[in-house]
């Protein structure tokens, strides 16, 4: 699963809140709810968030396995 915890760790590094990023970004609130809740987002989306933030794609997102309940 992706997770994008570390875009949050990013923006508190980088002291930049997530209003910020709306009004000098234009970011989506849209776009914000789907890092918020671990949502699908395109390959030119990461690239435009590594852009605005000065970051690499690990600033932004990492995997993190899932478990699975049952082995076949």
């Amino acid at each position: 699963m992706i997770t994008y915890k570390p875009f949050y760790r990013t923006l508190v590094e980088k002291n930049i809140s997530t209003y910020m990023l709306i009004k000098n970004f234009h970011v989506s609130r849209s776009l914000l709810d789907r890092l918020k809740h671990d949502r699908a987002i395109s390959t030119q989306t990461i690239n435009d968030l590594c852009g605005f933030l000065d970051c690499r794609v690990e600033d932004i997102l990492e995997y993190q396995k899932e478990e699975s309940a049952e082995m076949p």
